[in-house]
């Protein structure tokens, strides 16, 4: 079950999150295309889409008050500490360096304490069962 997300936590963190998906997205699409070189190496590019993606699911999650909201807030804080790792070892995008650690920061207040995403607990969920 769920723990309560206080509403000042829970705005925060959407926006925090579209701002994160908005940013990582317009970085991949304009300045490391544009870069080239390490800007578009597979694994940092797809770690760049990714992260904008889970950003987006994260605050959609949020919105609707899913009861998963914490454990994809987990998730997405984990995976915006990697991008923002990735993004400040290539260098020249400290926009979405900050953008993915206010997201982590975000997420953290609402996800922690972390607990790994268990996939298989969705096919065990009592709700999903026939």
């Amino acid at each position: 079950m769920a723990r309560a997300t206080s509403p000042s936590n829970k705005d925060e963190c959407i926006e925090d999150c579209l701002e994160c998906y908005r940013i990582c997205t317009e970085t991949a699409m304009t300045h490391c295309l544009e870069a080239g070189g390490d800007h578009v190496e597979p694994e940092h590019f797809r770690l760049m889409l990714n992260c904008a993606q889970i950003c987006r699911t994260t605050a959609e999650f949020l919105l609707a008050e899913s009861e998963f909201h914490v454990r994809l807030c987990a998730l997405c804080e984990e995976v915006c500490e990697a991008c923002a790792d990735s993004c400040r070892a290539i260098g020249g995008m400290d926009d979405c360096v900050q953008a993915c650690e206010m997201c982590a920061e975000s997420c953290a207040a609402i996800g922690s304490p972390r607990k790994p995403m268990q996939p298989e607990s969705a096919l065990t969920h009592p709700n999903l069962l026939p």
